[in-house]
């Protein structure tokens, strides 16, 4: 049976409920959705979506980072909207973190985000 690594970092934001930052398997990485919370004061960014996008982007990849990843090594990303109308900014945001890479993707309209967050967003990558 395969082992199941925990991953947990600082740079990121603890988990607010009972789940892992990330969990490690057979050289994956699946991590959990991550909001646009500051990972010091753990309170919410302020501000319009694009701004909560590149938090949200920074999390992912510290917690892609604890487990020996990064974000281009993402193969799938899932995005959850409060609202759709946000998609461009959102959009925008991704695509420079992202740069070049492009992984797969789907993006949902939500009817409520944890802590009212316009924006979260979940991924699969390998480790490197």
């Amino acid at each position: 049976m395969s082992r199941l690594e925990l991953i947990h970092t600082d740079r990121a934001p603890r988990a607010i409920g009972p789940y892992a930052q990330g969990v490690k398997v057979d050289g994956w990485v699946y991590c959990s959705g991550q909001i646009a919370l500051d990972p010091d004061s753990g309170e919410v960014v302020g501000g319009d979506v694009a701004r909560q996008t590149d938090r949200v982007l920074k999390n992912l990849a510290a917690v892609l980072e604890a487990a020996g990843a990064s974000l281009t090594t993402v193969v799938k990303t899932t995005v959850f909207l409060a609202d759709m109308s946000d998609f461009a900014a959102m959009n925008e945001v991704y695509g420079r973190h992202f740069g070049d890479h492009r992984p797969a993707r789907a993006t949902v309209a939500v009817a409520g985000l944890p802590r009212s967050v316009t924006v979260e967003i979940d991924c699969v990558a390998r480790v490197l």
